[in-house]
Parts: structure tokens; sequence; C-alpha cells
């Protein structure tokens, strides 16, 4: 089932990861800002991502959000999840990442980014998996370890943390613990 999926290269990568960071717009969302009359922002999160999100966490793995907007309406959702590990409001991931990585304690080798934009190319080039939705920047998808087959906030993520429970031999578990 996994070779239908994702690449042995994906897979191999994927086996070394504990912490996985995530983007937000464009990724966890599907990118567009949506605002009221008010001005209030609006996201549509999905979620099969949340659960997958979850999965990982349960399984061990560390999970964090970097983002470079600001959002209370992020904060609310990554708190609903139990993700502790929440950055926002850096625009130069790069650095941000960097710094995630030693506050948590991992090298680059063991972290994956999951990003759309060139904005977070910064961060992607420092981890030891890359991964972007389909509908990324083109730029971005030629250049990253695996490219999902749903799009952002169509189940992305989920895709991404099916991969990562897979390459750890988890992903059957966590399903049949459904059962």
């Amino acid at each position: 089932m996994s070779a239908r999926r994702w690449s042995d290269q994906a897979l191999s990568k994927a086996a070394g990861i504990r912490l996985v960071v995530f983007d937000i717009d464009g990724v966890m969302t599907d990118g567009r800002l949506y605002r009221s009359d008010d001005g209030q922002e609006i996201k549509a999160f999905h979620s099969r991502d949340g659960l997958g999100l979850k999965a990982l966490m349960h399984n061990g793995f560390t999970v964090a959000v970097l983002t470079a907007r600001q959002s209370n309406l992020v904060r609310v959702r990554m708190r609903e999840l139990g993700i502790e590990r929440l950055i926002q409001g850096r625009e130069d991931k790069g650095l941000a990442f960097s710094e995630l990585l030693r506050q948590a304690g991992f090298e680059s080798a063991q972290a994956a980014y999951m990003g759309d934009d060139l904005v977070d190319w910064p961060a992607m080039l420092q981890a030891g998996l890359k991964i972007c939705p389909a509908d990324a920047d083109g730029w971005i998808r030629e250049r990253v370890d695996h490219v999902t087959q749903a799009a952002a906030g169509r189940g992305a993520a989920r895709e991404a943390c099916e991969l990562l429970l897979d390459a750890h031999g988890l992903l059957d578990r966590w399903r049949a613990s459904f059962c």
C-alpha cells in the first residue's frame, strides 16, 4: 500500500522524523484569507487533518506550528488539538525553525516541515523531510520529498501524518484502534 501513496525515498526520510512542523495558511487551510464585515478573520480547518495531528502526538511525535501571520483563531484551534508549540508572527521562518530545533532538542534530520509557498522554503531547506500540498507553489512542489495528493485545507496535513505514521510502522495499528 505504501509504495502507491509515497516514494521509498520519502518513507526512508520519514522513518527518522520525530518533530513535525506545519504551516497554517496554504497547508492546514486552503490559503484564502476570509474576513467578516467587522474585519474578523475566518479560517476553515479540516477535521481529518486534526485527527491526523492528534495521531502523531499520541504516537510520540512532537508537533509544532510555524506561521508568519498572527491569529487568535489559530491559537484556539491549536489549543483544541493539544499543540503546545505554536509560533506565530515570524516572517523569517528559517530563523524560527532553527530556534525551534534548538529549543525542542532535535537535529534537522529529525524534523519534517510542511509548507506551501516561497516564505516556507528557508525552513524547509533545513528539514530532513520536506512536504507540501498538491496545490502548493510550483517551485516548491519541484523541490520537496513528497507532494500530497490532497489540496491544502482538504486533508493534505492528514496525508503527511499518515506518511509519517506509515514510515514508523504505526499507521495500521492507529487505523485498527478505531475498529
